[in-house]
């Protein structure tokens, strides 16, 4: 007598993948007995889980385990995957607002001329206005060395221009056969309304003044 084949062991099932990978147990998933349940239009209170589970449904929604660790675990009756959105969202954000300060170069030589000084003054101002810190050096080759009075005007001159948007963490200072400065990034300011309704104010056209009236029998 020939007996059916049997299935292979460890056959895949793509449904046990897929909740190992989801990061909150939802519906079926929660297998407590009773939960918390949260959510909007629904009436916080303990709930049985197959209770809480129909409620969800029952609006085209999820119930969601957003805290296992509470007793009984807290349950929210919810757009599953709006929900996943919205924590990615604010992962995101999060994320933008902690971005580590990196530290730009910038690199100029005893003889860097007008033109390049101005071009690298613009790339410092906007290093520091995206939140980086600046260290600025002059290179000496050489007999170089002899100008290091020079290379101290220039990164004095330097810090002059970035005085509204860098902070200077000290003075001049060599190491090895370079001179730098280290900036760090300045607090922007913004204009209160009282600055700015007088710059406004100032910036009016005076109103034209009267003639005076002619005194009678003058010509």
């Amino acid at each position: 007598m020939a007996f059916p084949p049997r299935p292979p062991r460890g056959a895949f099932n793509p449904r046990f993948k897929k909740e190992q990978q989801q990061e909150h147990r939802t519906n079926h998933m929660i297998k407590v007995p009773e939960v918390r349940l949260v959510g909007d239009n629904v009436d916080p209170g303990i709930y049985p889980t197959p209770e809480a589970i129909r409620i969800a449904r029952d609006q085209a929604l999820d119930l969601v385990e957003i805290s296992p660790g509470a007793n009984p675990p807290v349950c929210k009756v919810i757009d599953y995957n709006k929900f996943l959105y919205e924590e990615k969202k604010k992962k995101k954000e999060m994320k933008a607002k902690s971005k580590t300060s990196e530290v730009k170069e910038i690199r100029f030589t005893p003889n860097t001329d007008d033109h390049d000084f101005e071009f690298k003054v613009k790339h410092a101002e906007k290093f520091l206005t995206d939140g980086d810190k600046v260290k600025a050096h002059v290179q000496f080759k050489g007999r170089a060395i002899m100008f290091k009075e020079r290379g101290e005007l220039l990164l004095l001159k330097f810090a002059d221009r970035l005085k509204d948007v860098g902070a200077l963490e000290g003075m001049p200072k060599m190491e090895g056969k370079r001179m730098l400065v280290m900036f760090a990034p300045k607090a922007q300011k913004k204009k209160s309304g009282s600055e700015l309704g007088k710059l406004i104010k100032e910036d009016k056209p005076a109103a034209p003044v009267a003639a005076a009236p002619k005194a009678e029998g003058t010509n």
